[in-house]
């Protein structure tokens, strides 16, 4: 793997990767933890998640108005997000207020004080953004089959957690999720843009004092086949259909983003063509990769009127089989190159998207692929590639489906979905 950025491991296990862009004035920092909601138990589900907001309700020597007050001062954007896996905290700011950033974020990682009413107060925001995905009908569709697939292991688990779990949520059970993963071996400073040899030796120094220590990867999961449906009051029904996908080790991860691709990744794909442009089912379709260290899960999302469901999947079993009967046109693995090929690289001109793809590859597999092994990964892909791994995933007994809105019994949507004619 050719080495096009700078690496160091501190002594209680930190990584900090670095990669230079001396020609810009930003700089982007993230700081990837080993902290998601598959690591949490039945009683603290949603634990991860609450900690990355109580990051910001202050530290031992700043406010959460000060804290908001000095992101505002440096000019910059930070935020966090959390995942099934990993929770980061991330900000890009001018190269002038490089160490300003590292200070505010290190202080609310190393010193955040956990205040026993904020924890209250936010348990309160957290159960509104539930709230919130649960007036978001596709998001839910989503989320429910993931979980569904998923059944019986911690990644099935939902990222916000519920209400029963929240609740049990304090300081002490929050403090102690942070100490057992909040630790040298679960964290990687990721850096790109305009910084200094000193800049990089600044981070070493503010994130020396994490304790040290491992973190032991949770269970693996397995995928199970599900239909579940979800009454609601909406306008149109949404209908999230999913096979088994590819992990973010799978070498065949190539293959899958092409099949995603051409099957619903674009105004041209197959499934945007047909049931929309051609049909005139719906307006609003998709395809999509959720892929996880061991597992992974590709989705097929529309939105529709009860009256078009029918004929909306019925076309999409049509199209599913012409991919494991005929597999793809040259013409097509070629237009899927050219937009995963543009994607990558004009990605690459963001300091935030160059600090990410350091990020996830050393939290995935100890190391980034560079630009251009990545590039080869994708044009090795062939259109016989296509053909045999999609002979292998749409299976008509593989095949799972949630459905949000004012939808039918599941027994009528294992009638429309599991057309099997010896395929899908």
């Amino acid at each position: 793997m050719t080495q096009f950025y700078e690496k160091r491991v501190l002594p209680n296990g930190v990584r900090i990767v670095a990669e230079p862009m001396p020609h810009v004035r930003s700089v982007s920092v993230g700081v990837w933890i080993a902290a998601g909601s598959r690591y949490e138990s039945p009683k603290i589900n949603g634990a991860a998640h609450f900690i990355e907001h109580m990051l910001f309700k202050g530290t031992e020597t700043r406010s959460a108005l000060e804290l908001a007050n000095v992101m505002d001062e440096i000019g910059g954007q930070v935020n966090a997000f959390t995942s099934r896996e990993v929770t980061c905290f991330h900000g890009r700011v001018l190269d002038e207020r490089f160490r300003q950033l590292i200070d505010v974020l290190s202080d609310m990682i190393l010193h955040s004080r956990f205040d026993e009413k904020d924890v209250a107060n936010e348990r309160g925001v957290i159960t509104e953004e539930i709230d919130m995905y649960e007036d978001t009908p596709d998001e839910m569709a989503a989320e429910r089959l993931f979980g569904a697939v998923y059944k019986g292991s911690m990644l099935a688990r939902p990222i916000l957690g519920t209400r029963t779990s929240l609740a049990r949520l304090n300081s002490a059970s929050l403090l102690d999720f942070m100490r057992q993963h909040y630790v040298g071996g679960g964290v990687v400073v990721a850096v790109s843009g305009a910084y200094t040899a000193d800049d990089l030796e600044y981070v070493a120094e503010k994130f020396i004092e994490l304790e040290s220590g491992k973190v032991d990867m949770p269970d693996s999961a397995e995928y199970h086949p599900t239909i579940l449906v979800r009454h609601k009051m909406t306008e149109q029904n949404h209908i999230c259909v999913g096979f088994p996908g590819c992990s973010l080790t799978d070498e065949r991860r190539f293959i899958f983003q092409h099949i995603n691709n051409i099957l619903g990744g674009g105004v041209s794909s197959r499934l945007f063509q047909k049931i929309r442009e051609e049909l005139g089912l719906c307006y609003s379709l998709y395809s999509a990769m959720a892929a996880q260290s061991d597992s992974g899960l590709i989705t097929i999302g529309f939105a529709l009127s009860h009256e078009n469901e029918r004929e909306a999947t019925m076309a999409l079993n049509d199209e599913l089989k012409r991919f494991v009967d005929n597999g793809v046109t040259e013409d097509e693995l070629q237009r899927s190159f050219e937009q995963v090929k543009s994607n990558l690289l004009l990605g690459l001109e963001s300091t935030a998207t160059r600090m990410t793809r350091l990020g996830r590859g050393e939290m995935t597999w100890g190391s980034t692929h560079s630009v251009d092994e990545t590039i080869a990964g994708y044009a090795s892909t062939t259109t016989a590639d296509i053909l045999a791994l999609s002979r292998e995933i749409f299976i008509a007994e593989h095949a799972s489906l949630s459905a949000v809105g004012r939808v039918p019994t599941r027994s009528v949507y294992a009638q429309m979905l599991l057309q099997d004619d010896g395929q899908s």
